[in-house]
């Protein structure tokens, strides 16, 4: 019996080092790690306070210079030469607010391109939303062949304003037009479209309605983030179709409402490319020829504040004109736009802003 070896204790393979970790937690207090990690925690806010700084000047840094450069000095130079008589050879003269005064009192052009400008803004902004809140709705519901329709409707809006200019101005000729031929099949009227003035804005609207997937799409993802649970409680009310899209549908899509509203605004005061593509090309293809000018045509029915800004600018060498024009443009599209964007935070719902 006495030879039986006795089992090692605990304490006989504990390594040296995992006795120096016992006895300094034995140690320690539970003050002492409070303070421990109090400690630890400052020096991250002081890290957090110093580091987080200078990572972010560095990222924003190419950003900021290309801000400056190519918004920031073609803002604040178009201010300028705005006050001053530039034709972009000779140096410019100091005239102050002289061009400003003869837009406003000695221009009737300037006012015939912002009465065209506001029709614009006027008819395609809120067609453009109300149609397309309306597609968006309908191709929200489970049905064959939903991926399809969303598609088909969404591909207009990625097809280059100048090819779909150049598409409307073949399918609108007045003269071998599919659109005229049809018609007469059908033995209804065969207008002018882009050739007559009385027509040419109503069928850069139609081409304008054509290229609303956008917005679709942006309803579509407001839709899809409304609560299934308020329509089923309207549903249990007894709430008829109407009044769950104005208490249910309506109220969820303000944000992307005003959100498309904006980007409209800004869209159609900035409307340039197919009313200048539309006024230049000959009547024989469709387009508003040359009857009064060189663009604008037919007689400035197409004539928008753009198109005019590009006129001065690139056809009169007005420079400094041009820039007074494109002051004014850019005030009106400021104002607009603050104004719906304020409107639109204080109608939007609780967490939406």
């Amino acid at each position: 019996m006495s030879n039986v070896k006795q089992a090692p204790t605990s304490s006989n393979t504990v390594t040296p080092i995992g006795r120096l970790i016992v006895a300094t937690l034995e140690q320690e207090t539970p003050s002492a790690t409070t303070s421990r990690i109090t400690a630890r925690r400052r020096r991250g806010r002081r890290t957090l306070r110093r580091t987080p700084l200078r990572v972010v000047l560095l990222f924003l840094g190419p950003w900021g210079a290309g801000l400056l450069i190519w918004y920031g000095y073609p803002l604040v130079a178009t201010v300028y030469y705005g006050l001053t008589n530039f034709n972009g050879i000779a140096a410019p003269q100091w005239v102050g607010l002289r061009n400003f005064q003869q837009i406003l009192t000695q221009d009737p052009v300037f006012w015939t391109s912002v009465k065209n400008t506001l029709w614009w803004v006027g008819l395609n902004v809120p067609l453009s939303i109300i149609l397309a809140l309306l597609l968006a709705i309908a191709l929200s519901r489970p049905a064959p062949g939903l991926g399809i329709f969303r598609t088909v409707i969404y591909l207009p809006s990625m097809i280059p304003v100048a090819g779909a200019t150049l598409l409307f101005l073949w399918l609108f000729n007045p003269v071998g037009g599919p659109v005229n031929n049809f018609s007469a099949i059908l033995h209804g009227p065969t207008p002018g479209w882009f050739t007559a003035p009385g027509w040419s804005k109503p069928a850069l609207l139609l081409e304008s309605l054509w290229g609303i997937g956008g917005m679709m799409v942006i309803f579509l993802v407001a839709l899809q983030r409304i609560p299934h649970e308020l329509y089923e409680a309207a549903t249990i009310d007894g709430a008829p179709a109407w009044r769950r899209f104005w208490h249910v549908t309506l109220p969820g899509c303000i944000p992307a409402i005003f959100f498309n509203m904006t980007l409209g605004i800004v869209a159609s005061f900035t409307y340039f490319a197919a009313p200048l593509i539309v006024s230049s090309t000959p009547s024989a293809l469709g387009g508003g020829g040359a009857t009064t000018g060189v663009v604008g045509n037919p007689v400035n029915s197409t004539l928008t504040l753009s198109v005019y800004i590009y006129e001065q600018l690139f056809i009169n060498f007005r420079f400094g004109y041009a820039a007074a024009l494109s002051t004014i443009l850019a005030l009106a599209v400021i104002v607009f736009g603050g104004t719906l964007f304020l409107i639109g935070r204080r109608l939007a719902p609780s967490g939406e802003d």
